[in-house]
């Protein structure tokens, strides 16, 4: 077996490993971050149990960090209190982003991860099988429940020789986003193997399967060898350590060749992950801003190596540079070798440990500027700036273009990247861990404190035989979570549906929420009409629930990602998917449509959609025994017992 299969064996509850079918596994550890995290606990509460049943359970707050209002605070609050109750570990404020803390502290090679984030399979640079999911089933899983997914083909990444000076773990996922780009892998996982693993210390390898959730895979995993040992050893953690490799004659779905040391620096291009280029060939661009940090690079080894391209340098006039690190832990270290003093002296603003940015929630650039960013996406209008180009890049190629002010190849500085060993010690204090001492018990005498902004969690109806409705609206390809549900400025009524609501497609279409509104009323469904690779991006449940409660009954799509689409039968939407490609162009933004035998269609995988004008329209659907009954239920929530 692979490393793949192994973990998922271990851990199997039904089905069998044959890729394409589906499987349910046990969940070891789950993790929910607060803008996530608040709507799944709100489902947690309402199942009705008195504890968490997870082996592990963390809420981090990482998210909404700017508390303007009394919202996010209120969440906070929340989140805190239900921790307490439930036997959850709480992360505070400040303490830093979930998946660079999870890796520090809690990850461990074997264990299955579940986190309502889609960037959870960080947790695979340990050798874990972490998954990002929606809330509701974190929630199913905190209470014990399995975690249901398609049985994966399993893609080798095969790694030989060395990373070059100036080149590193982000132009290795960039490279990998190049091959197999971001769409077409559904149903897929990717392993990493070959001697050059060897070469990549633990933090450079949570980067390469954090960005994996571009490439559209379910999760990333490494082996757990003496690397890992070294790095869980180094953390106070070196009782969790387990060897995971894969046997000689373990088989792939599909193995690609990629030399390391034949790498050179890439940066992902507007306005999507997988749009490559080389940094020679973007060589001069002028640059407006620099931004280091995010899940993806924010580790010790990361800003260590930046602070020392920086020092006794000055960033250059024409560039604002941000730095937020990954935890407190990366903080006090730097700190304490008088590093951050030396990012400070640069130039650099010092962020908080926190998502900021990549969210879109802060040091949003200026008009048309050029933002050079190390986070893992770069959406249209997700730095809150519509104008902007973002690119997404190695920490030593943005400090590269922070020191000149344009797209700058680090090998060709002048100086060569300086290098260093990941320390024998970290520096280790768990204070603002809260309730270790409760986990998987709780105290249930605890009140759970529930501001205003906090509002119930809507349920859909039982499942009708025939829709009768309008194409609300209708979008094209690539279609991310961040343009049907906006973050940044918006995230802070993540926990109230109905005022969240009202940014549904905000910045696709403004009038969407009136005229979904309007139809709902009406006793009319509303119909979303999308192209290719709909619902990329986030895990967000949201882009899900939110519709489902506007009145949208179906979605029907040239295809559709994994998190979505499981999204959308968890809250009772319909992932319709065009049998003929081409009838896509059939179908104009507002049409009169109906669908009849919908309850046949569950059985059959077939269906009709009538047109207005008379026109039939040939449809897919591609749904499990387990999802028929949660689609006639109205979703999730009104079948878990």
């Amino acid at each position: 077996m692979n490393v793949v299969e192994k973990i998922l064996s271990e851990h199997l509850v039904s089905g069998e490993l044959v890729p394409g079918t589906e499987i349910s596994i046990k969940i070891d550890q789950s993790i929910t971050q607060d803008a996530t995290g608040t709507m799944a606990y709100l489902q947690f509460e309402s199942m009705g149990l008195d504890r968490v049943k997870a082996d592990l359970a963390v809420s981090y707050v990482d998210h909404n960090t700017i508390q303007v209002g009394f919202e996010n605070a209120d969440d906070h609050d929340y989140l805190r209190t239900v921790a307490k109750k439930y036997g959850v570990v709480f992360s505070k404020p400040g303490n830093g982003i979930c998946h660079q803390l999870h890796l520090e502290r809690f990850g461990a090679p074997g264990k299955t991860l579940l986190g309502a984030d889609s960037h959870t399979p960080t947790g695979g640079g340990i050798g874990m099988i972490a998954i990002g999911a929606g809330g509701i089933d974190v929630a199913v899983a905190m209470g014990g429940g399995e975690f249901f997914l398609t049985a994966p083909k399993v893609i080798k990444v095969n790694l030989t020789g060395k990373l070059s000076n100036g080149v590193s773990a982000k132009d290795v996922i960039l490279k990998v986003l190049e091959i197999i780009s971001t769409k077409g892998n559904v149903g897929c996982m990717i392993e990493y193997a070959g001697e050059g693993v060897k070469t990549l210390d633990v933090p450079s390898r949570a980067t390469i399967t954090n960005m994996g959730a571009e490439c559209g895979v379910t999760t990333s995993v490494f082996p757990s060898d003496k690397v890992t040992k070294q790095f869980l050893e180094a953390q106070g953690r070196g009782d969790v350590w387990k060897e995971l490799k894969a046997d000689d004659d373990a088989e792939y779905a599909r193995v690609i060749d990629i030399d390391l040391s034949e790498l050179e620096p890439r940066a992902a291009c507007p306005h999507s992950p997988g749009n490559i280029a080389t940094i020679q060939s973007l060589k001069g661009t002028k640059v407006n801003q620099v931004l280091i940090g995010s899940c993806t690079n924010s580790s010790y080894r990361d800003l260590k190596t930046v602070a020392l391209m920086l020092k006794g340098r000055k960033v250059s006039p024409d560039v604002s540079v941000g730095i937020a690190p990954g935890s407190r832990q990366v903080v006090t270290m730097l700190a304490e070798e008088g590093l951050l003093g030396e990012l400070i002296a640069s130039g650099v603003r010092i962020l908080e440990n926190t998502c900021g940015f990549c969210i879109g929630n802060s040091m949003s650039p200026s008009t048309d500027a050029v933002s050079l960013r190390t986070s893992n996406r770069n959406f249209e209008a997700r730095s809150g700036t519509k104008s902007a180009q973002l690119y997404l890049v190695s920490p030593e190629t943005a400090a590269a273009a922070a020191l000149t002010g344009e797209f700058t190849d680090p090998r060709e500085l002048g100086f060569e990247i300086p290098t260093f060993e990941i320390p024998s010690s970290f520096e280790i204090e768990d204070s603002m861990f809260l309730y270790q001492d409760t986990k998987s018990v709780g105290v249930p005498g605890t009140e759970v404190l529930r501001g205003p902004n906090i509002a119930d969690v809507p349920k859909a109806v039982q499942l009708v035989d025939s829709f009768e409705g309008v194409a609300t609206i209708k979008v094209g390809d690539k279609i991310t979570t961040d343009h049907i549900m906006p973050a940044g400025a918006r995230l802070k009524y993540r926990s109230n549906i109905p005022e969240y609501s009202k940014y549904v497609f905000e910045n696709t279409d403004p009038e969407f929420y009136a005229n979904a509104s309007a139809n709902r009323d009406k006793g009319l469904a509303n119909f979303i009409v999308a192209g290719e690779s709909y619902g990329q991006g986030s895990s967000r449940e949201h882009a899900a629930l939110c519709p489902m409660y506007l009145g949208v009954k179906a979605l029907i799509a040239k295809s559709v990602e994994r998190i979505h689409y499981a999204n959308l039968i968890n809250f009772g939407i319909i992932p319709f998917v065009f049998e003929n490609d081409d009838d896509y162009d059939k179908i104009t933004q507002g049409d009169s449509m109906k669908i009849e035998g919908l309850l046949a269609a569950l059985d059959t995988g077939k269906a009709t959609l009538k047109l207005e004008d008379g026109t039939d329209v040939p449809l897919l659907l591609s749904v499990s025994e387990r999802q028929k009954g949660m689609l006639k239920a109205g979703g999730l929530l009104n079948t878990v017992k």
